[in-house]
């Protein structure tokens, strides 16, 4: 069950998703904290505050991603972040590792990530 609410994520981070769009990402942020921190001794409200911040790290790097650098005449905009970053690609994710006083969410932050290509099998 939900910690936070989407009433309670758009407090933290300006978004015009609707409510049922932040509770598909509030949903995300539930299940990765209940594994991660379900069985620390940080207490509920903590709980609560680490998964409003990492639904609005999760929304920002995807849907509504903070423009580091706009442009006009060539029409360019640079992003804050990268990818690979993980929480330390958003103020929110930073806010995510600062609330975490166990520093699990930190430790999976700093896992690599490795990605592997499996070749197509060519039919004869």
């Amino acid at each position: 069950m939900a910690r936070t609410t989407a009433a309670e994520v758009k407090m933290i981070i300006d978004t015009s998703l609707a409510d049922a769009t932040v509770d598909s990402y509030i949903t995300g942020a539930n299940l990765l904290v209940t594994e991660v921190l379900g069985s620390t001794s940080l207490p509920a409200e903590l709980l609560e505050e680490i998964e409003r911040w990492l639904t609005a790290h999760n929304i920002a790097m995807t849907r509504e991603r903070m423009a580091k650098k706009e442009g006009a005449g060539g029409a360019s905009i640079e992003y804050v972040g990268q990818s690979g970053m993980g929480l330390q690609a958003t103020s929110y994710g930073q806010m995510v590792m600062t609330l975490d006083t166990s520093g699990k969410m930190t430790a999976l932050a700093r896992k690599p990530i490795k990605f592997y290509a499996v070749p197509k099998q060519l039919d004869n």
